[in-house]
């Protein structure tokens, strides 16, 4: 999936292309991979910066509504927060406003988008302290708040090799995707990546490849994480 910031949301401005349908196949293949119990949270993350995560997570989304399913998208990358820029919404109030306002539990700051079933819950203020706010028993109860409200709960996370937020959430989430970018993510990232989610015990559930040339961009998705 190539990035290219200029279309970003690729899915919508070119639903047929080649990319937009490896998407609607990645959508697919976590579809299949979760059978047995619904998928109902998922944290999406990067083994380092500048991987394509965010961009992977908003596109991804946009064709889990398209499917008809109701999905919340939650921006937790606290320390460069993006997701309001890509659906051109606001960043504020947002998730850390939720965290710590016992009225927004019933009634999150959700802001609609211009795709039907696609809510985004924007960061918010930024925290000085993201990892103890994402590793509170607090986190868990939003986790349950927002998971009423939709089908599928999807969370934007800082690269897990870069600061511990990905791994410290990824612990409370029903699954993780972890996003590689080829020709750019060193190989020993990687494995250092799936070490650490391993070592909270999260459910890896797969591996995204980025930035894959031609065709092969259509074959994106590992559901076998050892391939890392």
């Amino acid at each position: 999936m190539p990035e290219d910031r200029s279309s970003t949301l690729i899915t919508i401005s070119n639903p047929r292309s080649p990319i937009s349908e490896a998407y609607r196949t990645l959508r697919t293949n976590l579809e299949f991979s979760s059978l047995d119990k619904a998928l109902r949270s998922m944290v999406v993350t990067s083994a380092s910066p500048e991987e394509g995560k965010s961009t992977t997570l908003a596109n991804l989304a946009v064709t889990i509504a398209q499917a008809g399913k109701k999905v919340i998208l939650v921006d937790c990358d606290l320390r460069r927060p993006s997701l309001h820029q890509i659906f051109g919404a606001r960043n504020a109030p947002g998730f850390t406003d939720m965290m710590r306002d016992d009225s927004l539990m019933s009634k999150p700051p959700l802001q609609g988008t211009t795709i039907a079933n696609l809510c985004l819950l924007a960061s918010g203020t930024i925290p000085p302290n993201p990892s103890e706010l994402l590793a509170s028993r607090r986190m868990s109860e939003v986790i349950a708040a927002l998971q009423q409200q939709a089908d599928v709960v999807l969370f934007d996370a800082p690269p897990v090799i870069a600061v511990t937020d990905a791994a410290v959430l990824s612990s409370k989430v029903d699954a993780v995707l972890l996003v590689v970018s080829a020709g750019k993510t060193k190989r020993e990232h990687a494995k250092k990546a799936k070490a650490l989610l391993d070592k909270v015990n999260a459910h890896l559930i797969g591996t995204v490849l980025n930035n894959v040339k031609g065709e092969a961009s259509l074959y994106q998705y590992y559901s076998n994480e050892e391939k890392v």
